[in-house]
This record gives structure tokens, sequence and C-alpha cells, in this order.
């Protein structure tokens, strides 16, 4: 019975199936593709780091890290460091990182680089490997020269890759390799110059676990870190991990969009079948076996939906290699793993009964006698019923999230918003059919009048609609909204008191050399900040190494081995706000008062009145916390967290930097020539170029967030056009209807036509305000901004949503605009 039933209805029972599959494709391409990356971090994790462990230090390592690690016998170094280079060949300037590499780096892995064989001969050559992308932007190739300052090499090749680095990691500042030998003669490590030395160790026998546990406490006193490829792989696999919760729960929003569809269609199409279900009780037919009708109908068109989802999941899986190649650092190799495609059935046949279940429960309450009564006002549902049937529903959602997320309250807050998500919507469909009631314009013409009522007559599609369309509009929305906030806050004004290039590591004796070169520039030099290097000593008066040894102690490990560069000021700039305690300008006596930032505040446990005690280059300094700072680490602009007040670093050493604006780009290039040409230690950051590859992240990513999204929003134009055809039958009765009492297909177009143009209008108009709505709370509360949200969402999804809805529309109708009242009714009867 319910084979026969279902192959006349095969029409609607497809569309139900199609609410879902994309949903389905969407967690079970997730799944597969995070599965497959965990598999391949596992799997290349040596790949990854080249070497079975490393330790680094970001100074020249102690006399004893110095003995560790001659102990261990490494078998390549290198170390690294941020400069300019000049290619003489056209006079370009490029800020890079350059690595010194001894040895058969990598050990695991190769150096990718054309040609082929240039990342096995370059250091015997005595050549650099230059990063191929900037090779391309300074026309440059293999046999030209690049200067590193004082040291003119030859270009051996342009280099690909090289484990562990990223197209992203390597976007402003692209890697240089040279031979280590080279390094000392490019005179470019100076006093204060941030360098990193590593040192690669090749040891398959070793347990890295109990290495790591027993190596890294007499390393870290020394300022010095081990890292293993299972430790790097692991916090890799972290990294990628949260990206795939986030794309998961979009997914997951795309399915639960379609299951929303799901119980809306199916509302209506059991309703339409309720005399059916009466004379089948007339016929003797018990209560279960007419809901066993129905529920095998829905539970087959699920299992079929399940497995076209997971189908087509496989298929988008094998897209996303590509889609985040530039994200990755490594090449994905995919194959099928079973978890995910049992996971993509079982949600078909699951969430289809589960969220048909309550207009399922309907035909459970059907009397016999409904075959003689003209609507179904007799039918009564269980109360009980349907509060056990949401209490199902929102415990599957809060289990399901809690799977997806590893975290309780989390998955509370997802299952919570998403309630709430849609009770507004729900909520403002409700308020707009009983606005639409009560202020019905009973003398406006019967063109418009018919539209109106059809919002809040019986089975209409408004609830459905105005959720689909709300929801996906929102989605896409609050995304760009965000996007553009997150742009905002790093873009630069573009006026002569706004820096947009700053030059680094200029020593003292250097310092009034450099300015001459801006002046000769005619460039203004807006700001002269000092930089002192220290390292803390003790905190409250307990030494670091005791704080080390301490298991209890909750100070953040790398509060203990950093290097921090600190300045010196009498006032707050824009980027600050003072959060706790009082900012003092000027030192007069007594323990010297600094202000702190409040991440440090909170990672090292410091309060105002709090001692800490630096080391200022061999010297010690005792100070105290006169101050917390709330500090905007996302402007683009220099920010410390540590700051001495006037009239105590002066005599330090130290070094500065300078902040200007460059009106142009010719004008930087010849100021960047000048200065590299006479100061090859000095590091030129243009801002611009930052912005820019600020902007081709956000573009990166935002591209992948929205390639999740196109599920929610393509789920929910096939929820629209299923919710829309279900009625079809009833609005073909109703066009026919006004043909035999004499309308014209003109008026039968515009009644279509103006009642789908409102509900398209007042889905996406909701849409965008809840999405202004979620925008304005982010400004506000996560970025600290005033809200200033573009237009183009208002210009874009508006009239784009509204032509889609009056179309799916005007399809229903079709058929009575071209044929004889007579003919329709027999095509549907």
């Amino acid at each position: 019975m319910a084979w026969r039933d279902a192959r006349a209805s095969k029409v609607r029972l497809l569309l139900f199936m199609a609410s879902i599959v994309l949903g389905i494709a969407a967690v079970v391409s997730i799944q597969l593709f995070s599965g497959n990356l965990k598999n391949n971090i596992q799997g290349q994790s040596k790949s990854l780091m080249g070497a079975d462990y490393l330790i680094d230090t970001d100074q020249e390592p102690t006399e004893r890290a110095q003995q560790l690690i001659d102990s261990l016998g490494p078998q390549a170094m290198e170390v690294n460091f941020v400069s300019m280079v000049a290619f003489p060949k056209n006079g370009g300037t490029r800020l890079v990182r350059v690595r010194g590499i001894a040895g058969d780096f990598p050990f695991y892995g190769e150096i990718e680089a054309e040609p082929p064989t240039a990342g096995n001969t370059y250091q015997q050559q005595g050549g650099a490997l230059v990063d191929a992308t900037l090779m391309l932007q300074y026309n440059v190739v293999p046999g030209d020269s690049i200067k590193i300052g004082e040291v003119t090499l030859p270009i051996a090749g342009a280099l690909k890759a090289i484990p562990g680095t990223t197209a992203i990691s390597t976007s402003v500042a692209p890697p240089v390799i040279i031979p280590y030998a080279y390094v000392e003669q490019t005179q470019l490590l100076q006093f204060g110059s941030r360098k990193e030395y590593q040192y690669f160790f090749k040891d398959e026998t070793v347990d890295l676990a109990l290495f790591d546990q027993t190596l890294d406490p007499m390393l870290d006193m020394e300022n010095a870190d081990i890292d293993t490829h299972t430790s790097t792989s692991s916090r890799l696999g972290r990294r990628y991990n949260n990206v795939g919760k986030f794309l998961n729960l979009v997914a997951f929003i795309a399915l639960l969009l379609g299951c929303v569809g799901i119980a809306s269609s199916v509302n209506i199409y059991i309703k339409e079948k309720l005399p059916a279900v009466a004379v089948l009780k007339c016929l003797g037919a018990s209560r279960k076996q007419s809901f066993l009708i129905f529920g095998i109908q829905i539970a087959g068109i699920g299992l079929l939906g399940g497995l076209l989802g997971t189908a087509l999941g496989v298929g988008v899986q094998s897209m996303f290699p590509y889609i985040l190649q530039s994200l990755l650092p490594f090449d994905v190799t995919i194959e099928l793993l079973p978890q995910p495609l049992i996971l993509g059935v079982l949600l078909g046949v699951f969430m289809s009964v589960l969220f048909a279940l309550l207009p399922l429960l309907r035909t459970l309450y059907v009397s016999p006698l409904a075959v003689l009564r003209i609507d179904d006002s007799g039918t009564v549902q269980s109360t009980l019923a349907r509060w056990v049937l949401g209490i199902l529903i929102f415990g599957f959602l809060y289990g399901f999230s809690f799977w997806l997320l590893q975290d309780g309250a989390y998955a509370l807050a997802f299952v919570v918003g998403v309630v709430v998500t849609f009770a507004i919507l729900a909520g403002i469909a409700l308020f707009t059919m009983k606005l639409v009631k009560y202020f019905f314009p009973k003398e406006a013409s019967y063109t418009l009048r018919q539209p109106l009522l059809n919002l809040f007559r019986p089975n209409n599609q408004t609830m459905v609609l105005l959720v689909a369309i709300g929801l996906g509009t929102f989605l896409i929305s609050t995304l760009y909204l965000s996007k553009d906030m997150l742009l905002a806050k790093t873009s630069i004004e573009n006026n002569a008191k706004s820096p947009n290039l700053v030059a680094l590591d200029i020593q003292t004796k250097q310092l009034d050399a450099v300015v001459g070169v801006f002046n000769k520039n005619k460039i203004d030099i807006i700001n002269n900040i000092p930089l002192v290097t220290m390292r803390m000593h003790s905190i409250k008066g307990v030494g670091l190494n005791e704080i080390r040894k301490d298991t209890t102690s909750t100070i953040r490990g790398w509060i203990l081995n950093h290097e921090f560069r600190t300045t010196y000021r009498d006032s707050l700039i824009g980027s600050e706000k003072l959060q706790k305690g009082e900012w003092i300008a000027n030192y007069e006596q007594g323990t010297i008062p600094i202000s702190i930032s409040d991440n440090i505040a909170r990672d090292a446990q410091l309060a105002v009145g709090d001692a800490v005690v630096f080391n200022v280059q061999g010297v010690l300094m005792e100070t105290v916390v006169a101050s917390v700072r709330q500090v905007d680490w996302t402007r683009l602009q220099l920010n410390f967290s540590i700051v001495f007040p006037v009239g105590v670093l002066e005599n330090a050493p130290q070094f500065n930097v300078l902040t200007a604006h460059v009106p142009n780009e010719e004008r930087s290039a010849y100021l960047q020539r000048d200065l590299v040409e006479l100061f090859p230690n000095v590091s030129l950051i243009d801002l611009r170029q930052v912005y820019t590859i600020i902007e081709d992240i956000l573009d990166k990513v935002s591209w992948v967030i929205n390639f999740m999204a196109f599920f929610s929003i393509l789920t929910g134009i096939i929820v629209l056009i299923g919710s829309v055809r279900t009625s079809k039958y009833q609005r073909i009765r109703e066009a026919v209807l006004l043909r035999t009492l004499g309308a014209k297909n003109k008026h039968i177009v515009t009644i279509a036509v103006l009642e789908y143009l409102f509900l398209g209008v007042l889905g996406c108009l909701v849409g965008l305000l809840l999405a202004l709505a979620g925008s304005a709370a982010l400004a506000f509360y996560l970025f600290e901004e005033t809200f200033a949200p573009t237009i183009w969402p208002l210009l874009v999804f508006l009239p784009a949503l509204v032509l889609l809805v009056v179309s799916i529309g005007l399809s229903n109708i079709r058929p009575v605009l071209k044929s004889s009242p007579l003919e329709v009714l027999r095509g549907v009867g």
C-alpha cells in the first residue's frame, strides 16, 4: 500500500528527498575530508617537519644548551631571519625570510625546486633558492643574482616547496634559502635582530614522547625548546580540526534546513491524505497500519536521500584538496572511509523520520467520520506526544552537535542558537500573518486582496518560505558583513598622519643616517620608536626556573621563554585603552612602574601592584605593574605588551623603528632601494602590501566558507521549490475556480506574482535584518568597533531571491494559463 501510494505521489516525495540530499552531502564530504586530513597528517608528519625532531631557540644557544645539542649530534641546522634583499638585474627590493641551512635537510620529503636538482646542489654550488612566486614578480631566472646584506649570490633555482611551509605562511616574507656558510658574511645578524636557530635530528629509534618529556625541562632552563614531528602533527591536526568543526556546523545547518522543508512539505502532504486515511479506517485499517503506510514512504525517501547524498558527498570531497590547497602545507591523498558513508545513510533515514513524525502523528487521530466532514477540524493531536517529539528532536540536535564539536557547552550554545534563529524566523512569519489579517485592506482591488489572503489562509506557505529564505540570506550576509569588518580593522587610512611604511632593526649609530635617507626622499617620519629587548627574570618574587619546575603553576609557558621587545613613552596610543591602574608618563624615583597589556596580565597571572624583575642585557631591573592596558592587536601598527615610562631605558642598549607615510608605491620603491643599498640590515614593511595579503587570505578562507554556505543556500532553494510545488494542486484548483468565474490570465498571474513577491521580499528582509543584528553584535562585543555595514547584500540578495521565488510560483500555474479549466481538472484529478 505504501508503495502504491508513493508511486502516485512520486514527484512530491522526490522533492522531499531533494531537501535533505545536499545537507547530507555537505556533512559526508566534510566528515570524509576531515578523516582523510587526519590520516594524512599522521602519515606525513615526518615530511611536514622534515626531521624526527628539532631543537630551536630565538637566540644563540647558551653554553649549556649547546652542550645538550652537540651531545645529540644534529645532522643539519639553520638560522632564519627576516631581511630585505635586492635583485641587481632590475633594482627590485623585497622583504624575505632568509634561511641559512647546513646539512642534508630535509631528511624526509624534499625541497621542490626548478630545476629539480637545485634543491640538492645549491649548497655545493654556493647559490640561493628563491621563492618561485617572488622570481616571477621580479622577472628573475636561475643564473641571475640576489643581494642579501653584504653578499651577492647566484640564484640556483626557483623554490616551489619545502617541508613545513604553506602559501599563506610565505605571503608576507617569501623564503630565500642560502648555504649556512654565507650567513655571517651577510652581516645582517646584528644587535636586536630577530633570528631563530634550529637544529634538526634524524633518529627513528627514539621514543619521542619520553624523549620530549625528559629533554624539554632542561631546554626550557636555557630558553630553548624541542619539537617532535608527532607534536607538530598534533598541533596541525587541532588547527584544521577546529576549521572542520566550523564547516561541519555549516553543513549541519543545511541539513536542518532540509529537514524543516521535509516537516513543512509532509505536513501539507499528510493533510491532503487525511480523507484517504479516513476511508482506509472505514475499510478496517488500524491506526498502526495507516501510520506505517506513510511512515514507510518517508523512511524510504530518507534512505534514498541518504544514499544519494552520501554519493554526492564522496564527489564533493574530491574537490576539497583543490579548494584548500593554498591553506594546507601538504598534498592530501583521498580515500573512502566507512564511518562517514554509514553516517550519511543513517542520517537520511533518521532525520527524515524524526522531522516528519509531527505531521505523521495526525494519521493516528483521524476518525472514520472525517470522510463526511468538509475539513479536518476534528483531528486532534496528543499534547504529550508533541512534547515528547520536541524533546527527542532537541536531544538529537544536541547529541549530534556534541559529537561534531566534542564540547558540551559549545554544542548547547549552537543548538540554542539554531532554535532561537528558527524561532525568530517562525515568530516573524506568524506575526506577519496576524498583521496582514488584522490590517487587511478590504477596500483594495481583488488582485491585491487575494495574494494577501493567501498569506494567512489554510495550507499557506508563509512559515516555511520565510524560514528557508531568511536563514539562507542570514548565513551568507553575516559572512560577508563580518569579513568587511575584519578588513576594516586592518585597513590603512590614506592620510599623511597615518603610517603605511615601517623601517625595522635600525641600529642607534645608523639612526641619523637613516633619517637622512628619508629626508632625501622627502618623506616625513611620523614616529621614531625605541626598542629594548629583555626577558623576565622573576614574577612576584619567584624565579622563572622555579616556576618551570612547579607543575601546579598556571603561568603560560611562552611567558617564561619569550624575549620581549619593549618601548618607553609618556602617553597611550590609539590602539590602547587603560583598563586598570594608573598610567605613569615619567619615572621619578623608587621601583620602576610599567604598563602591561591585558594578555600579559592574563598569561603571567599579574595584577596592578605585582613585582616583576627583568633581565635587560644582563642587568636586572626591578619593576612593578602600575597599569593594565587593553590593546587592539588587529590594527596594522606597532603595539607593545610592555611599556616603560620616560626616564628609565634611554641609556639601555636599543635599536629603533621608524614609521612614515609614503604617498605612492613608486616613492616607496625608491626609498627601499636607497635604504637596502646603504643599510642592508634595515628591514622595510609596506603595510599596504600586508593589507593586500590579509585581504587575499580572508578571500581564500571566505571562499571555503562560501562553498559550504552554498549548500545551505541551495538547500533553502530546494526547500522553497518543494514547499511551493507541494501546494501546486491546491493552487491549480484555485486558479481554475478563478478562471471558471471569469478571471483572465493576467489577473491570475498578477495574484501569483504579488503573493510570491510579498513572500520573497519579506523573507529576504528578515534574513538581512537578522544578519545586520548579528553582525552588529559581533562588531560591538567581538571586534569592538562601530558597525558600518555595506549595502551590497541588499542590492544583490533581495532582487535575486525575490525573482527566484516569483519564478517558482509562476511555474505552478502554467497549466492553468495554457489549458481550459476542464482539461486541467482532468489532469490533476
